[in-house]
């Protein structure tokens, strides 16, 4: 039976093991937390590694194991190795995080997987700028190096650096490396967030919540090793991309729905008032027409509608402190009343009413027989734009104004 299957320590190990600290006995400056899942093949040399580290800088600390359920003697190894075991009832990499942190004694945290992936002996960058005052420190594993073999083909050119674009583009914070699992913090910062996020999408919430809060982000390069199991790890590199993905889009509605809708709705107005007069040929046997117009106006809705979600989502996730509130929205909102949004719409339904009756009245002419379908079928369908133009944004302000009762 192996070392980890009996739950007991090597004696060099134990050696290395630092006491128990506890916040009676002194000030604990930091805390080394790493989340732990069945990960008895690597926990103990990563918690001696991080014992070592606080010795020989003289760190008041402990090292904490937010464990997520282990069967395989991962919390005895940590047990006997002087760390702080804190059992996990809800599952997921976000969830053991959050409880750590909720139970960490220390002023800062520096996180890291138990996996051997990250060197918890070589910390000092990490510390020097949370102390200087930094409310989130990341590794940039792609400014440090990764060794080969410790990160897969598609996660290191395809998926960690596409989603690091967007989470800076998105959200207008200078991080190279979202998904660095090696990162510092200061725990009353981070607390203050709200975090709630309890799978791997945890990674990506940190680093939003903190930029959309204006906290002050560092970065340090950070070398990345070969996971030390021999087992597949948790990670699966499709779910949990798209659950990355996901969370970054849902918290950015300028980029989900605004700017889209934007596009989508010049587009089909520029579209739509150059068919307005009659076809448009393009090339010799290609004539845009009635058909196009149609597709168009269809655009102009389209385009209405991402923007009425957008507004809708963004006030939304600011009543629900999701995403902190927005000082442009704030400054207009009491100019943009429902009865000043229902005037323009109002108008668009009456105009696009006269515009069918008037398609209606054309058509009694003909005591309802067949009509010219060039002439009124362009007129019909910017009319029928119109209204339903019209109604949409009167529903959208009556949303917006339901928020705003018990605001």
């Amino acid at each position: 039976m192996s070392v980890a299957e009996e739950g007991k320590l090597p004696e060099a190990l134990l050696k290395q093991a630092g006491p128990r600290l506890t916040s009676g006995e002194r000030e604990v400056e930091l805390t080394i937390l790493m989340p732990c899942l069945n990960e008895a093949q690597t926990i103990a040399a990563c918690i001696s590694k991080a014992f070592k580290f606080l010795k020989r800088n003289a760190v008041s600390g402990e090292v904490l194991v937010a464990d997520n359920g282990s069967t395989d003697g991962s919390v005895a190894i940590a047990a006997g190795l002087g760390a702080r075991v804190e059992n996990v009832p809800i599952k997921g990499y976000g969830a053991a995080l959050l409880h750590g942190i909720r139970t960490a004694q220390g002023r800062y945290i520096i996180m890291g997987d138990s996996d051997q992936s990250y060197d918890f002996n070589s910390l000092e960058a990490f510390l020097e700028k949370l102390r200087a005052g930094s409310d989130l420190v990341m590794g940039n594993r792609f400014r440090g190096g990764i060794k080969s073999g410790a990160m897969p083909f598609l996660h290191r050119y395809l998926g960690n650096p596409v989603l690091s674009f967007l989470g800076r583009l998105f959200f207008s914070c200078g991080v190279g490396d979202f998904h660095c699992g090696l990162r510092g913090f200061n725990r009353h910062s981070i607390l203050a967030l709200g975090l709630r996020s309890r799978g791997m999408e945890f990674a990506s919430e940190m680093v939003v919540r903190c930029s959309l809060a204006g906290l002050k982000i560092g970065e340090v390069p950070t070398t990345l090793y070969p996971d030390g199991r021999s087992r597949p790890p948790h990670l699966r590199t499709w779910r949990d991309g798209w659950r990355h993905l996901r969370f970054l889009l849902l918290f950015s509605p300028r980029w989900l729905f605004f700017y889209p809708g934007i596009v989508i709705l010049a587009s089909g107005a520029l579209l739509s008032l150059a068919l307005l007069p009659g076809p448009i040929s393009i090339a010799p046997n290609v004539t845009l027409d009635a058909h196009s117009l149609i597709v168009g106006c269809l655009a102009i809705l389209v385009g209405m509608q991402c923007i009425s979600f957008a507004l809708i989502s963004r006030r939304y996730a600011a009543l629900r402190g999701f995403l902190p509130p927005s000082s442009r929205i704030d400054r207009y909102r009491h100019l943009i009343t429902l009865e000043r949004v229902l005037l323009p719409a109002a108008f668009l339904f009456l105009l696009g009413l006269a515009g069918i009756v008037y398609c209606v009245f054309r058509w009694a002419e003909t005591d309802f027989g067949p009509l010219r379908y060039a002439e009124l079928i362009r007129i019909l369908t910017l009319s029928s734009t119109a209204v339903a133009l019209g109604l949409q944004i009167a529903f959208t302000a009556f949303l917006m104004a339901l928020f705003e009762v018990d605001a």
